[in-house]
């Protein structure tokens, strides 16, 4: 009797023991950084990285698809105004045909990231061709301003979990890039449909700190986006909010590599 009872307890242990193993392997999987401990984070990637877990409140302004010849230079007025640097994902092409602008950006304290050469969506693209499209992105603006990029947002939707997904982050980081991408919030909202105050009224209501907010910068969305940001930056800075770059962010929970050297420009990798 004595036996049976000890074999089913060791059944119920090694079931409850596997059920929290696979809880948190789903956890694994969200790419968000997690406390451990009062001053200690760690990260968790599996799918890119959408936030930070902190409780200092600081948050990231991103930009996405620029530069555009009019677009982009009315947003950074507007982030000198607040004296906020962002983070800007730039299109390779784009830069190529306003270079000036990435040398405002640079000049200005902004951080670079890269957002694919031809824009197109990577669910559309075989491994090796967005291997090419980062790397010649990140060749023009190394090319243009000395800096290395180590941020990649995607263009297009994707499953992260799947083929693409792992695709997609394979390639990123055997070419020293960081995926960050946008949150759950903004996938399921149409930016470029939403009024500047829907966009403001949106971001209000799911800041916390740690958060990464994506906007457009180019295209029909950009005036929504300028609209929003004259709601979003005042009321952000009067709740006590910092705006940082996200990098800075990622160096809350842990160190990144200094950019002055990176497998891209290390060599020409054959391309």
């Amino acid at each position: 009797m004595k036996v049976i009872l000890i074999n089913r307890l060791l059944l119920y242990f090694t079931l409850i023991m596997v059920g929290i193993g696979f809880f948190f392997l789903l956890l694994a999987g969200d790419g968000r950084a997690w406390p451990a401990g009062k001053d200690r984070y760690f990260l968790l990637q599996r799918t890119g990285i959408r936030e930070i877990r902190t409780g200092e409140k600081l948050l990231a302004l991103t930009f996405n698809g620029g530069p555009g010849p009019t677009s982009t230079g009315l947003i950074l007025d507007l982030l000198k105004q607040y004296n906020v640097r962002a983070t800007f994902f730039v299109n390779g092409r784009r830069a190529e045909l306003y270079p000036e602008i990435i040398l405002r950006q640079v000049r200005e304290g902004h951080e670079l990231g890269n957002h694919t050469y031809t824009h197109r969506p990577v669910d559309r693209l075989s491994e090796e061709e967005l291997r090419l499209d980062l790397y010649r992105a990140h060749r023009v603006i190394y090319g243009l301003t000395g800096v290395n990029m180590r941020l990649f947002r995607p263009a297009g939707e994707f499953g992260a979990r799947g083929r693409t997904g792992k695709t997609l982050l394979r390639v990123a980081k055997a070419l020293g890039y960081e995926v960050i991408l946008r949150s759950g919030e903004e996938e399921d909202y149409d930016w470029p449909l939403a009024s500047g105050e829907e966009i403001a009224r949106k971001v209000l209501g799911n800041v916390k700190p740690g958060v990464i907010i994506s906007f457009s910068d180019q295209g029909d969305g950009c005036g929504n986006t300028l609209q929003a940001l004259r709601i979003i930056l005042p009321v952000l800075e009067e709740r006590g909010y910092r705006f940082v770059t996200v990098s800075e962010l990622l160096r809350v929970v842990r160190r990144m590599p200094a950019a002055d050297s990176h497998p891209l420009t290390v060599a020409h990798s054959g391309y």
